[in-house]
């Protein structure tokens, strides 16, 4: 542990100190504040009075790490310096000291969630879209945007910030624009986005091919069973030349590296009542096991 917090001390060094030192009355160092700040949150603290109690709690294991020349700054100076300090630059330096070091093909989820109780008279509840890498379950990014109509926008800004670069990017069919898979093709990543009726005439086709021909395609399975349901997923992945398709094959030209179109069909039993659902995608992977597992981590 020990160890940990001086590699996060070095870490931190090179974050732009954002108060004004030349006056001359910086009572405490920036790397302190960080320091007991970050481990506050590891703990479980939640604001700023909390870490400037946290720091009076464990004053004499932090001195074995911060200077803490004056002591353990009040909840306003945490306050101040959070509100100041760059977030990106903060962002970069926990993201090296976690050591986050994805899976080469490893699943980036792209979804946005409405924050309960974050409205109210002056504006509506706002919507966070967020990143968030499946295996290592850590979070890339986020961008609040004022409502859930705004995410389809908000998503490609978010591609911009996080590196994606040899992964899988996974979305519901809000993110299935043609933009989006050229913003995700760009940072050369593959993708496994949802369709539905916001793209009717892939989705009809898609939806029409399948009902007819799906058993005819590749196919991979799952089972879950436990607390009296059984769950068996079948996943089929049309690839290939699709000419003669019309209007696919001018469809699928408009869209940036899509190889194909996938479809889950899912059997749920559960106290002798049985649901049958089939969800499609678009997708630029060719494997139908691959499709399979990313979405079944989005």
């Amino acid at each position: 542990l020990e160890k940990n917090i001086e590699k996060l001390k070095e870490n931190l060094l090179v974050i732009t100190e954002p108060r004004r030192t030349e006056r001359g009355n910086i009572r405490h160092k920036l790397v302190d504040i960080l320091v007991i700040g970050l481990c506050t949150i590891i703990c479980n603290g939640e604001d700023y009075t909390d870490m400037e109690e946290f720091g009076h709690a464990r004053i004499d294991w932090l001195r074995k790490f911060p200077e803490l020349p004056n002591g353990i700054p009040d909840s306003d100076t945490f306050r101040r310096v959070f509100e100041r300090v760059n977030p990106k630059e903060l962002s970069n330096c926990l993201y090296e000291w976690l050591g986050a070091e994805r899976e080469k093909r490893g699943v980036v989820a792209i979804d946005g969630k409405t924050i309960c109780g974050s409205g109210n008279k002056e504006h509506k509840a706002y919507h966070v879209v967020s990143a968030f890498v499946a295996e290592n379950q850590i979070t890339l990014g986020e961008i609040t945007v004022p409502e859930k109509k705004n995410e389809i926008t908000a998503v490609p800004e978010l591609l911009d910030i996080i590196d994606v670069e040899g992964t899988i990017v996974t979305a519901d069919a809000m993110s299935c624009q043609k933009e989006i898979t050229k913003k995700i093709t760009a940072k050369k990543a593959d993708y496994v986005i949802g369709l539905k009726e916001n793209q009717p005439q892939l989705y009809q086709d898609s939806k029409l091919y399948f009902d007819s021909f799906s058993r005819e395609l590749p196919q991979y399975e799952t089972t879950e069973k436990g607390h009296g349901r059984f769950e068996k997923r079948t996943y089929c992945l049309l690839t290939g030349d699709v000419s003669g398709f019309h209007p696919w094959e001018y469809e699928w030209k408009t869209w940036a590296n899509l190889n194909g179109i996938g479809m889950v069909h899912t059997r749920v039993e559960e106290k002798d009542e049985i649901r049958e659902e089939n969800r499609y995608y678009i997708t630029s992977l060719t494997d139908v096991e691959k499709f399979a597992y990313a979405a079944r981590k989005h």
